[in-house]
Protein backbone atom coordinates (compact mmCIF):
# COMPACT_ATOMS: atom_id res chain seq x y z
CA UNK A 1 0.00 0.00 0.00
CA UNK A 2 1.54 3.26 -1.28
CA UNK A 3 2.06 5.75 1.68
CA UNK A 4 0.04 8.98 0.27
CA UNK A 5 1.82 11.77 1.89
CA UNK A 6 5.40 10.62 0.98
CA UNK A 7 6.80 12.26 -1.98
CA UNK A 8 10.20 10.58 -4.08
CA UNK A 9 13.01 12.19 -3.49
CA UNK A 10 17.05 11.58 -4.35
CA UNK A 11 18.31 9.06 -2.20
CA UNK A 12 22.11 7.52 -2.09
CA UNK A 13 22.11 3.64 -1.82
CA UNK A 14 24.62 0.82 -2.26
CA UNK A 15 24.60 -3.08 -2.74
CA UNK A 16 25.66 -5.38 -0.21
CA UNK A 17 25.49 -8.83 0.85
CA UNK A 18 23.83 -9.49 3.96
CA UNK A 19 24.70 -11.07 7.32
CA UNK A 20 21.30 -13.31 7.09
CA UNK A 21 19.10 -13.78 4.24
CA UNK A 22 16.46 -15.50 6.02
CA UNK A 23 13.36 -14.28 4.11
CA UNK A 24 14.72 -12.75 1.94
CA UNK A 25 15.13 -13.03 -2.21
CA UNK A 26 18.81 -13.12 -3.82
CA UNK A 27 22.13 -12.51 -2.45
CA UNK A 28 22.97 -9.10 -3.37
CA UNK A 29 20.78 -6.23 -1.97
CA UNK A 30 20.54 -2.57 -1.96
CA UNK A 31 19.92 -0.01 1.44
CA UNK A 32 20.32 2.84 1.92
CA UNK A 33 23.47 4.88 2.77
CA UNK A 34 24.12 6.43 6.24
CA UNK A 35 23.29 9.84 7.55
CA UNK A 36 20.19 10.15 5.32
CA UNK A 37 17.42 9.69 7.80
CA UNK A 38 17.18 6.03 6.74
CA UNK A 39 18.08 3.15 9.03
CA UNK A 40 20.18 1.29 7.01
CA UNK A 41 18.80 -2.12 7.47
CA UNK A 42 15.42 -0.19 5.85
CA UNK A 43 14.82 -2.59 2.35
CA UNK A 44 14.90 -0.37 -1.11
CA UNK A 45 12.81 -1.86 -3.99
CA UNK A 46 14.42 -0.74 -7.14
CA UNK A 47 15.56 -2.27 -10.57
CA UNK A 48 17.61 -5.26 -10.46
CA UNK A 49 20.40 -4.16 -12.52
CA UNK A 50 21.67 -2.07 -9.34
CA UNK A 51 22.71 -5.40 -7.65
CA UNK A 52 23.07 -8.07 -10.71
CA UNK A 53 25.34 -5.70 -13.06
CA UNK A 54 27.71 -3.96 -10.67
CA UNK A 55 30.00 -5.07 -7.70
CA UNK A 56 28.85 -5.34 -4.46
CA UNK A 57 29.74 -2.37 -2.61
CA UNK A 58 28.71 0.20 -5.64
CA UNK A 59 26.57 3.18 -4.19
CA UNK A 60 23.63 4.83 -6.53
CA UNK A 61 21.93 7.68 -6.65
CA UNK A 62 18.63 7.10 -7.37
CA UNK A 63 14.54 8.30 -6.94
CA UNK A 64 12.93 6.39 -4.56
CA UNK A 65 9.63 6.83 -1.51
CA UNK A 66 8.81 5.33 1.49
CA UNK A 67 5.88 2.85 1.01
CA UNK A 68 4.74 -0.01 2.93
CA UNK A 69 3.21 -3.71 2.00
CA UNK A 70 -0.04 -5.19 4.59
CA UNK A 71 2.06 -7.18 6.98
CA UNK A 72 4.97 -5.72 6.57
CA UNK A 73 7.24 -2.61 7.79
CA UNK A 74 8.16 0.62 5.47
CA UNK A 75 11.35 0.47 2.67
CA UNK A 76 12.08 2.14 -0.17
CA UNK A 77 10.63 1.89 -3.45
CA UNK A 78 12.06 2.97 -6.67
CA UNK A 79 10.65 2.69 -10.27
CA UNK A 80 12.50 -0.09 -11.70
CA UNK A 81 12.38 1.44 -15.48
CA UNK A 82 13.44 4.90 -13.80
CA UNK A 83 17.36 6.06 -14.05
CA UNK A 84 20.18 5.89 -11.43
CA UNK A 85 23.22 7.29 -11.15
CA UNK A 86 26.69 5.00 -10.19
CA UNK A 87 28.46 7.43 -7.92
CA UNK A 88 31.16 5.06 -6.84
CA UNK A 89 32.62 2.27 -4.89
CA UNK A 90 32.85 1.50 -1.19
CA UNK A 91 35.15 -1.34 -1.00
CA UNK A 92 34.93 -1.97 2.80
CA UNK A 93 30.88 -2.77 2.29
CA UNK A 94 29.98 -6.17 3.82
Amino acid sequence: MAKANESYQFILVESYIPARSSGLHGKIHIRPIDGQGYPTEMHVECSKELSRNYPVGTRFKIKAKITDREGSGDFLYSYFGWPYEVIGHDSGTE
